[in-house]
């Protein structure tokens, strides 16, 4: 399993006291969202430590899958199916047919705000904490999954390994999108909106949000891409 080196420990990051946080602030942004229709579709935004660093783990997606998202970097996730109870059920059920991997509803910290997808759905982010990635065993169905890899919390908050792009539509700027660099694999598109925006919910005082994300999913097309 790849994964890049990194200095610093930042296990604050994943302490107990970091989890009540994050569970609060995740539960009151939830109860705001009451009534709102269920999402399409939901990944979980798998948290872990690797030999005690705090870190994120991502899949790349199965070029046997083939459509849009074939070789993207991804979370574990997928659509909703009419026996999930909810987004939590979700994202726990794709987790499982994808690595191998049962969780446990303890292990759910809650959910980011839902995101439209290329298509056009809802998707639901849940937070997880899988805990230590020595202590898992991860059998990838090869179908879905080609790789999996992780990048540290400290590796994704350094500024030279954040970027951007902006896009346009209709001939002018529309939006500005975030990017990750310099890890195994870009983490870009609706993944990277994630991972901004579990960076803002673990790291409030070093990480700030330096995209415009559109509120609906336009069709657009790139306009440039650079270093942030």
């Amino acid at each position: 399993m790849a994964e890049p080196g990194a200095g610093g420990g930042g296990g604050e990051f994943l302490s107990s006291g970091s989890e009540r946080r994050c569970r609060a602030r995740l539960a009151a942004a939830a109860a705001g969202r009451r009534g709102t229709a269920a999402a399409a579709a939901a990944v979980l935004v798998p948290l872990c430590s690797v030999r005690g660093r705090p870190a994120l783990l991502f899949t790349l997606r199965s070029r046997r899958l083939g459509g849009l998202h074939s070789g993207d970097v991804s979370f574990p996730g997928g659509r909703r199916d009419p026996a999930d109870g909810d987004a939590v059920a979700t994202a726990l059920r794709e987790t499982r047919e994808e690595l191998g991997l049962a969780l446990g509803a303890p292990s759910v910290w809650g959910q980011l705000r839902p995101l439209p997808d290329r298509q056009g759905q809802t998707v639901a982010p849940v937070v997880a904490n899988l805990g230590p990635l020595e202590d898992l065993t991860l059998t990838p169905n090869p179908d879905e999954v080609e790789e999996v890899f992780t990048l540290p919390l400290a590796h994704l908050l350094r500024e030279e390994n954040q970027g951007y792009t902006h896009f346009r539509t209709a001939g002018r700027y529309g939006y500005t999108l975030p990017v990750f660099l310099n890890g195994p694999h870009k983490v870009w598109g609706l993944t990277a909106i994630i991972t901004e925006l579990t960076l803002e919910l673990l790291a409030p005082d070093r990480y700030r949000r330096k995209t415009r994300v559109p509120a609906r999913s336009p069709s657009a097309r790139s306009l440039e891409g650079s270093s942030a």
